[in-house]
């Protein structure tokens, strides 16, 4: 695994290590000496019903009725979760490897999205099997099939009806599950063989495409335009087998052909890829699109539905019943004494817990993406003005991008610990629910008790390293919460300082995430570069020529997260004004990095800037892969060639089709487009009556690991770029979080900027 924090779905959701190595790695035994013609003993107690129903249960606000030859009830509404009413049947024998077929008839009035079940029926609740079949009026017959990980004598079958505004009704019936089953083959819809940015390209920018084939020789291409007419034509380049899909395949490069339109295709090895457009308002859309996700992610503010229609709900954590909100929070026992009001800042991802590491790495992208915009040869501060995202504080002659950074930053500076307190000056490492929850739960609904966790070494950096960048940007608009902001930086340097090996723990991950990370000298690098740039004091300064980050090499292969911080302090070293000795040296190797990632682009038979030698590819990959690109366009503002420009959009292109899925990772982006995001209010999935994530938000993407039950059941032994489902339970493929978003608003910020494509546009 990577360092990105392994998070579980929710308290069903549990699956140690072992278990899946053993549903990975063993056969089916349990019926091995059955001949081929004796059908495997049938696992489920009266599932036709037509003898009553026992020793089948009900919640006790469920009426059983099976009358009717069906097992009925009528559910109530107004509940919030899916466990607060359920049908179950217990004591049902599994064996370890062997793979189970799962049959049931379901009926709903009105229709409804279901939860079916076979699990441990007790903390941790592991979920061997999870399904959420779409129920019809009419009724459906519906199968699924798992592999048992372990032996157990007494699972459960659960279908969970909670969560419903309104009441409804359920009929089911032929409930079976039998073993000796054939696993099934998981083959995602790949499309066309055909693979193109379904987004669209700059007019005077690359445009290339992969054509998945067997073909060994170059293959004639077409490109047709709007109206199927044949504007450009040539041959393709073979590029051979490629390790992260598993695919033979070519290159396609169109692009000598510059004139804007839409509906355009490529036709190649008679295939015809899925449409798209020439142009660029559509990288302005995303800029704007990718920035407005945080605001729906606010903690402890009701979310208008006049801003955001759809996604309007009530406050968050802000103490309501049965909410017990982010005002009063007390500590982990035995971690403190007191209780702080932590109120407020952005949810982290799917779930509702808020960690300062995480926390820190997003909103610095956010005020980094505004200073670009200052500074950079083809910024256009403009659009990122007041009144561009449509916020509550629109209106206040801030800009919106720093009205948004705020709400986070404000949220960090609580994290805090107050003076005269142990460890007074360190932030608290992140605060959630004390166990988890499920899928799906409205931020004001969760009445699970919030607790703060111990500080950290790490958490405390990021704070000193936000809240120094903080004082700098927002000292024009707002000179008092700047000051604050820069006492609140020192303050954390000389905690973290005095305490420099404060870790967190690893194995606090019930209810949240751990993020963990044993090493916090990057952060150190990181935050003494932020206070230099912000004071110009000799401390600072020292710091960070003394780092062996200064003049180590911290362009990753995987690119720079959360838990590797560095480049991110010399990304700003790079680009903001300072009296650095050796500020030509650093920005030099600003383009040398840049360099690495575009010869792994030009290298990649997909043009993507990350290629793990290994092969593995990582949590959050699709995060990884803009943070590269970041790397490519600071060159690029830097050095003004257009080869690192390039090597963005040709990543965009990745990111918005030309992938081994032939799918676009950003929701609304592209005619098959990623909407099933792994959240528990964005869960439209689970429950109709609920949104699916906002237009703009990016999917984490390919995985290798496959940590979830869903993509354990369908995804083993995946090459890596198939390593990805877009369902909400995959949790470890398909979470949206807040520092995935940061580089995507980032990097949509550049390319917007430099419309067409063609030479660089001077300042605007």
């Amino acid at each position: 695994m990577s360092r990105a924090s392994w998070r579980r779905a929710g308290p069903l959701a549990a699956v140690t290590a072992a278990a899946l190595a053993t549903t990975a790695l063993t056969a089916p035994t349990a019926y091995a000496g059955a001949s081929a013609a004796e059908e495997p003993p049938e696992q489920i107690v009266n599932g036709t019903f037509d003898a009553g129903h026992a020793p089948w249960w009900g919640t006790a606000n469920l009426t059983l009725d099976s009358s009717t030859g069906q097992l009925c009830a009528d559910v109530p509404g107004a509940t919030v979760n899916p466990w607060d009413a359920i049908i179950g049947l217990d004591n049902i024998p599994l064996a370890a490897g062997e793979t189970y077929e799962f049959r049931f008839f379901g009926q709903a009035t009105p229709g409804r999205v279901g939860k079916a079940l076979i699990q441990l029926p007790v903390d941790p609740y592991t979920q061997y099997l999870s399904a959420t079949p779409e129920l019809s009026v009419s009724g459906n017959d519906y199968r699924y099939t798992f592999t048992a990980p372990v032996d157990l004598p007494n699972a459960q079958v659960a279908f969970q009806l909670g969560g419903s505004t309104e009441p409804w009704r359920i009929c089911l019936d032929n409930i079976s599950l039998r073993g000796g089953a054939e696993p099934d083959v998981y083959e995602p819809d790949t499309g066309p063989r055909v693979r193109v940015n379904q987004v669209g390209y700059l007019p005077k920018g690359p445009k290339k495409a992969t054509v998945v084939t067997e073909a060994t020789a170059a293959l004639p291409w077409q490109l047709r335009d709007g109206a199927g007419r044949t504007v450009a034509s040539g041959q393709s380049t073979p590029r051979g087998l490629d390790p992260s899909s598993g695919q033979n395949v070519h290159t396609v490069d169109f692009g000598r052909y510059t004139r804007p339109g839409t509906g355009y295709t490529l036709v190649a090895d008679g295939e015809t890829s899925r449409p798209f457009d020439l142009g660029y308002a559509f990288y302005e859309q995303l800029r704007t699109d990718a920035l407005k996700f945080y605001y729906t992610q606010r903690s402890g503010i009701e979310i208008s539905e006049e801003l955001r229609p759809g996604y309007g709900r009530p406050a968050g954590h802000v103490g309501a019943a049965p909410n017990q909100g982010d005002t009063q929070v007390p500590c982990q026992p035995g971690v403190c004494d007191y209780t702080l009001d932590v109120s407020g800042g952005w949810y982290d991802a799917g779930d509702h817990g808020k960690y300062v590491v995480n926390g820190g790495i997003s909103v610095h992208q956010l005020m980094s993406e505004y200073e670009r915009s200052l500074r950079a040869p083809t910024g256009q501060p403009g659009h990122l003005g007041d009144r561009t995202l449509a916020l509550p504080e629109s209106g206040n002659r801030v800009p919106d991008i720093l009205d948004e950074a705020r709400w986070e930053q404000e949220f960090l500076l609580r994290m805090q610990v107050p003076a005269g307190r142990p460890l007074a000056g360190m932030a608290h490492h992140k605060i959630h629910d004390d166990s988890w929850t499920g899928l799906p739960l409205l931020p004001h609904l969760d009445d699970k008790r919030r607790e703060l966790h111990p500080p950290s070494t790490a958490a405390t950096l990021n704070l000193a390293a936000t809240a120094a960048q903080a004082a700098r940007v927002f000292q024009p608009y707002d000179r008092a919460f700047a000051a604050r902001n820069l006492a609140a930086a020192k303050t954390a340097w000389a905690a973290a300082k005095a305490n420099p090996e404060v870790y967190a723990d690893p194995a606090d991950a019930n209810g949240g995430g751990a993020y963990n990370d044993p090493d916090v000298s990057d952060e150190f690098y990181w935050a003494a570069a932020e206070l230099y740039l912000s004071t110009g004091a000799p401390e600072y300064r020292d710091f960070v020529l003394a780092s062996p980050h200064h003049t180590g090499d911290v362009w990753r292969e995987r690119g720079m997260d959360w838990g590797n911080t560095a480049a991110l302090g010399r990304l700003d070293l790079a680009v903001l004004p300072s009296g650095l000795p050796d500020r030509a040296r650093v920005r030099a190797s600003v383009a040398q990095g840049a360099d690495r990632y575009l010869a792994t682009l030009r290298a990649h038979p997909y043009g993507i800037p990350y290629n793990p030698s290994d092969n593995l590819w990582d949590w959050g990959s699709n995060n990884l892969i803009i943070n590269n690109a970041i790397v490519l366009a600071t060159a690029f503002d830097l050095t003004g060639a257009t080869r690192y420009r390039d090597g963005v959009l040709e990543t965009m292109d990745y990111l918005f089709g030309r992938n081994a899925l032939n799918q676009s990772y950003v929701t609304g982006y592209g005619e098959v487009a990623s909407r099933n995001q792994h959240s528990r209010w964005y869960a439209r999935q689970l429950n109709p009556e609920l949104p699916n994530p906002p237009r703009g938000t990016l999917s984490g993407g390919p995985n290798s690991a496959i940590q979830d039950p869903v993509a354990q059941q369908k995804l083993r032994g995946c090459a890596p770029q198939f390593c990805y489902i877009d369902d909400i339970e995959s949790w470890s493929t398909n979470e949206l979080t807040i520092n995935w978003n940061a580089p995507l608003a980032w990097i949509a910020a550049f390319v917007a900027d430099q419309d067409a494509g063609g030479a660089p546009h001077p300042r605007r």
